[in-house]
């Protein structure tokens, strides 16, 4: 599988006053992958999720995406159709007041061709589960009515990598799940994607999982490697999803389980092993 991003030996600071958020920092990132990034706040991974997405520059280094590098200006012009960028707040990338224009004004200012752009917005929203919302207000949405939305938007423009900094945070769960229903099935179809995240339950369906602390990645791998580091995991300020939390706390009681346990169904028959005497405890 072929890199669409490669990040090599970058360098960034906000003022030349402040000390370097990234420095001499790579990363490659595989096409068609889910990549999670988890880092309390001041880590660097929204600083990360700026300079993939063209918005802020490093001082040196290069970052190349589909073969373009973004410090050099006519390929970042190049590049920006195949990069998408959705923040936290819904409210904040709502344009129009009904759904499909909102949805089509990116590429009303492209002049993407009206026939063209009209099937272009039927299947963003089509993509998002959104398709019956086409003619409502946006004002009448929920609030993860209106992230699919702000996500169809970008959809509609057809990027090859969509870079997501914590799009569920101000979402109440049903949001939450609903938008993260969404990033699977646009993962499925092929986007790459890069979701900054806090909510480690989301952290789970990732192909791969990047931990950053200090601008640097601590850890780099699948949910059950990286959530085998429970400990070290806490010992930076991060959460790990509640069936690892109570794996967690049986191991502190004695019991010899996996602590990278996942889902339910792997949680649920720990428990019934434990309850039949089936899982030993240390001496």
């Amino acid at each position: 599988m072929s890199s669409i991003v490669s990040i090599k030996d970058i360098s960034f600071r906000y003022s030349e006053e402040d000390n370097y958020v990234l420095e001499n920092f790579s990363l490659d990132i595989e096409e068609g992958t889910f990549v999670a990034l988890l880092g309390h706040n001041g880590s660097g991974k929204s600083t990360l999720a700026q300079l993939l997405s063209g918005i802020i520059s490093p001082e040196s280094g290069d970052i190349v995406v589909k073969n373009h590098s973004l410090l050099d200006e006519k390929q970042l012009a190049a590049a920006r159709p195949d990069i998408g960028m959705v923040f936290q707040n819904p409210d904040n990338q709502i344009i129009s007041s009904i759904v499909e224009e909102d949805v089509a004004f990116a590429l009303e200012n492209l002049g993407v061709p009206q026939p063209e752009m009209v099937e272009r917005v039927k299947e963003a929203l089509s993509a998002v589960g959104m398709q019956d919302y086409a003619k409502h207000s946006t004002t009448r949405l929920s609030g993860g009515q209106k992230q699919r939305v702000a996500i169809a938007g970008i959809v509609a423009m057809r990027p090859s990598l969509l870079i997501m900094d914590e799009p569920t945070a101000m979402l109440d769960p049903q949001g939450r799940r609903e938008v993260m229903k969404t990033i699977l099935h646009l993962n499925k179809s092929g986007i790459t994607v890069v979701m900054i995240t806090h909510y480690m339950g989301e952290a789970t369906h990732a192909d791969r999982i990047i931990v950053m602390n200090g601008g640097k990645i601590w850890l780099d791998g699948t949910p059950h490697e990286v959530f085998q580091n429970a400990g070290l995991l806490k010992s930076i300020g991060l959460d790990v999803p509640q069936s690892t939390e109570l794996m967690f706390k049986l191991r502190e009681k004695g019991f010899r389980v996996p602590l990278a346990v996942l889902t339910e169904e792997e949680c649920e028959n720990i428990l019934v092993d434990i309850l039949s005497g089936k899982v030993e405890r240390y001496v």
